[in-house]
């Protein structure tokens, strides 16, 4: 029988809940364990720990549905296996075969099946996998041991009301070095946003528009987000650059767009002087699918592309039929859902 929680599905937010299980794996001498599921939430590790001094370590997020069945499904985990692993390469970590991946993460989910949100609330299972460096070392090399832990908390509808368009402004500061780790998800990519998420939240704004960093004329990323934005001519237009994460929610849009809207898809570099090109814009990521951006402060001045308190029609159709498929209402592309049995 199906263990219940103590939850109100309708009011969870984004916040640390303690589930009951986690699973963590051990990389020491040249391979990885076979892994277990744990029930202690505190990791006891050396001092001298890579991750805590040189910044080796990296992660990811994903998410677990509910269907209107009751069945329980991910979304594309084999995307999030590979992104890992560019990931770990970018920071001489051993790399995660794929089946390991997908197969702790359906061992944590499943373990914890009763903390998965039911269907209609719009909360989702929030899942976050990640490769930390530990042992004993205090030079700048590589950790002479790792743990790959994966553990989970139910999440809340990222938009309470319904979408909202969002204004952001743009930042005096870089995200990422040019050929440094913007296109990998470590964490000192997000502790360089903090300060400048903070003055844009200090001055009324959702957050900040990175530049790139070598011209500071183009268009990279959203806070913590990728940029996609609707032009004239009805084209999905997004960033071309080695320094943005490779968001798998994007990539998903645009497959989005050019096959079930019939729009040209295009990655390219997206000038800030350009921007009046766009008829709708938005930032989209794991947590929110997709943050419609009302406007964007630019030289003083706030461009507004489709509207300040509206959400644009293609926008709303791109987020109607990714969450739909993510929750089982649309049919997918073969290859995206992984059924959790």
């Amino acid at each position: 029988m199906s263990k219940t929680v103590n939850i109100d599905w309708n009011n969870l937010g984004f916040n640390y809940i303690k589930t009951d299980f986690r699973y963590i794996s051990t990389w020491k001498d040249g391979a990885w364990d076979d892994g277990h599921l744990s029930e202690d939430n505190m990791l006891t590790i050396s001092e001298a720990s890579c991750a805590l001094h040189y910044g080796q370590q990296c992660f990811e997020g994903l998410k677990a549905y509910r269907t209107k069945n009751g069945d329980i499904q991910l979304f594309r985990p084999n995307r999030n296996a590979a992104r890992l692993n560019d990931s770990l390469r970018k920071l001489l970590m051993p790399e995660i075969p794929e089946e390991k991946f997908i197969d702790a993460v359906m061992q944590v989910v499943k373990a914890n099946e009763h903390f998965v949100p039911p269907y209609g609330t719009g909360g989702t299972l929030y899942i976050r996998p990640f490769v930390i460096g530990v042992g004993d070392n205090i030079g700048v090399k590589p950790a002479p041991e790792y743990i790959f832990c994966v553990f989970c908390l139910p999440v809340g509808a990222y938009f309470k009301g319904g979408m909202t368009p969002c204004n952001f402004m743009i930042a005096d500061y870089d995200r990422a070095a040019p050929h440094g780790t913007g296109g990998q998800k470590v964490g000192g990519n997000y502790a360089a946003s903090m300060q400048p998420h903070k003055i844009a939240a200090d001055r009324g704004f959702a957050d900040c528009i990175y530049l790139d960093p070598a011209t500071r004329t183009n268009i990279e990323e959203v806070g913590a987000a990728n940029f996609f934005g609707i032009t004239k001519n009805n084209e999905f237009v997004t960033p071309l650059s080695p320094s943005v994460l490779p968001s798998i929610t994007k990539y998903s849009l645009m497959e989005i767009a050019e096959k079930y809207l019939n729009m040209k898809v295009i990655e390219r570099e997206i000038p800030i002087d350009s921007i009046d090109e766009f008829t709708e814009a938005g930032a989209c990521g794991t947590a929110a699918v997709i943050t419609p951006i009302g406007g964007i402060e630019y030289k003083g001045k706030l461009h507004v592309f489709y509207s300040e308190t509206e959400v644009g029609p293609i926008t709303k159709e791109l987020y109607r039929i990714l969450c739909g498929i993510q929750f089982g209402d649309v049919e997918a592309p073969e290859g995206w859902i992984y059924k959790v049995k």
